[in-house]
């Protein structure tokens, strides 16, 4: 069991690294407005959220991340460019409890934001990662999300699909069974099937009427309208299997950073949409390797981060330990969420987040 003196100055060293490397601190309160986080985190935060209510202020809830507050708050009066740090408690409930899994534990942060150059900040907070980690025998692991979405986004289908696609690409196992199913490799679901046989018979307005007394949250109108629409997407084809199959081959993609670059860059001529994000992708590596990470053995997932926060669109990276800890280090570019938080104004953003008691936890077992 780590002492708490111990963990707090594992995480006095990292807060200090981060500020030396030109990071403002800041602070974000305990207690923060549900409303819009619960939204911006995720499904997995909202099932884990501590969530209260305030008679002033509505519901509440106790502080799980920096990220979105932080983001908040520079676009409200940050300057352009900033680097932040911060250091604190985040609390999430668990299934279960332990040493790997609290309830209430440290985090430090460092955020970049910086529109002059993207991919060397991306780089700069990935290796400085790195340097406070050493010695630790910790696996990293790197992706981009941004290439995935970049995929989904121009596919040939309809936008219905396009959309369903892109707001499960959080939810590996949902994205791959609505892949399955728009790519005609596995059957419509039974219920959604019985349906649509009713629906080609009679018009949603009849059955919603014959149905009897109305309950529900949604109106004859909205259900008229998603029924229509069901209808719709059964008569649209399936995607194509070139491009079902470019997609498939996309979400297995597992290869050191280099090889991984060199594989999409043979694909991006049949998967046009891809090759800005692959472009990005490549002027990443060269900052990386500048910054002496050996892209030639960085591992390199397509799939990586995604089941982690929601709101990241671009580079995703991970410090894994050994066994079933928790990742030691997470974090990745943001650029959507602070468009959605900037009220018409952006700034690409990268950061991350260190476990302190993971870092000490191994630093206690070496």
């Amino acid at each position: 069991m780590i002492s708490k003196p111990a963990i707090r100055a594992e995480a006095e060293r990292l807060f200090a690294a981060f500020r030396a490397a030109g990071a403002q601190a800041v602070d974000a309160d305990l207690l923060l407005p549900a409303g819009a986080l619960l939204d911006l985190y995720g499904e997995d935060i909202r099932a884990r959220a501590y969530v209260t209510h305030d008679p002033l202020q509505g519901e509440m809830m106790l502080r799980p991340d920096f990220t979105v507050p932080v983001v908040q708050a520079h676009m409200a009066h940050g300057a352009d460019p900033a680097r932040y740090a911060y250091m604190g408690e985040v609390f999430r409930a668990q299934d279960h409890l332990g040493d790997a899994r609290a309830r209430e534990y440290l985090q430090v942060g460092f955020e970049v934001f910086d529109r002059a150059a993207p991919e060397a900040a991306d780089a700069e907070v990935f290796a400085l990662f790195s340097q406070c980690l050493q010695g630790l025998g910790l696996r990293p692991v790197t992706g981009d999300v941004g290439i995935l979405l970049a995929a989904v986004r121009g596919l040939t289908t309809t936008d219905r699909r396009k959309a369903a696609l892109l707001r499960h690409v959080w939810r590996p196992k949902r994205f791959r069974a609505l892949l399955d199913r728009f790519a005609g490799r596995a059957p419509m679901p039974t219920a959604r099937a019985a349906l649509l046989l009713r629906l080609a018979q009679d018009t949603p307005e009849a059955l919603i009427e014959a149905a009897g007394t109305f309950t529900g949250l949604r109106s004859a109108e909205e259900i008229a309208s998603r029924a229509r629409a069901l209808t719709q997407d059964a008569a649209a084809p399936p995607l194509a299997a070139p491009e079902a199959a470019l997609l498939y081959d996309l979400l297995s993609l597992e290869a050191p950073a280099a090889a991984a670059l060199a594989h999409l860059r043979g694909i991006a001529p049949l998967m046009p949409a891809i090759e800005p994000a692959v472009d990005r992708f490549a002027r990443r590596l060269s900052e990386l390797a500048a910054r002496g990470v050996d892209t030639g053995a960085l591992a390199f997932e397509a799939s990586h981060g995604r089941s982690s926060m929601e709101y990241y669109d671009g580079f995703v990276f991970s410090f894994l330990g050994p066994g079933t800890l928790p990742p030691v280090a997470s974090g990745g570019r943001y650029d959507a969420l602070t468009a959605v938080l900037g009220q018409g104004r952006s700034i690409p953003a990268v950061g991350g987040i260190i476990r302190p008691h993971l870092v000490a936890t191994l630093q206690g077992a070496a």
